[in-house]
């Protein structure tokens, strides 16, 4: 009886560790810091969960790295991980040459901008604006294949080109086409930050708070500080 005693003790303990009401009365300042996914094999992650209530999670097995930024709360006595997509325009570079596998040159009287991550894929929804040494301009948003094209009179030189995500009203990041460029009638811009063409991992993420942890309802995953 004893024993039975005891054991039933340490369940009910557990189960108010686990308990909404327990839960609930954590606050935002608790939870905010810097947590590591823990004990799974191969697999490396952290969550970052700021004062401001944003947030940062990172995951990466094998070749596999995702990453996802958003909002977070408590609600319920469970953190809500609110996933969304960067807002604004990412920085844009031109590729180097070296970087640049593309190398046939664009039909006459066309123009194309590639906009991609180096080695990883194309960025659509990229707005550019191509410039003639005139002045005159074309606008083009890329296509899932990252690829801009405008139809352009074959006397036209292509000097410049503006890029920002479409529908961003922010400023243009400009550019001088290099004179290889211009001559191919083809050149490509990349964006170094993934996350601004990763998938979203997941729209939203619930974790139950437990003694300094944050657990995923399934009990799959377990980050600690």
């Amino acid at each position: 009886m004893r024993v039975l005693h005891c054991l039933l003790v340490v369940v009910a303990w557990c189960g108010l560790a686990w308990s909404p009401a327990h839960a609930a009365s954590l606050s935002e300042a608790e939870l905010s810091g810097h947590y590591w996914l823990q004990n799974v094999r191969e697999v490396g992650g952290e969550l970052l969960l700021r004062p401001d209530a944003s947030f940062e999670w990172k995951l990466s097995y094998g070749a596999v790295d995702q990453y996802a930024t958003g909002k977070w709360r408590l609600k319920d006595g469970k953190l809500e991980l609110l996933a969304s997509r960067p807002k604004g325009s990412p920085l844009f570079r031109l590729f180097a040459e070296d970087e640049l596998r593309i190398r046939k040159p664009a039909e006459p009287g066309s123009w194309i901008a590639i906009v991609g991550v180096p080695q990883v894929g194309p960025a659509a929804g990229m707005e550019v604006l191509f410039e003639s040494a005139g002045g005159k301009r074309w606008r083009a948003v890329t296509d899932r294949n990252g690829d801009a094209i405008v139809q352009v009179d074959a006397a036209e030189r292509w000097t410049r080109a503006g890029l920002r995500r479409d529908g961003d009203q922010g400023d243009w990041q400009w550019f001088a086409i290099p004179a290889v460029r211009a001559e191919a009638r083809l050149a490509a811009f990349a964006i170094d930050d993934i996350s601004q063409i990763a998938p979203l991992p997941f729209e939203q993420m619930i974790l139950l708070p437990q003694q300094g942890k944050l657990k995923t309802e399934d009990g799959g995953m377990v980050y600690a500080r």
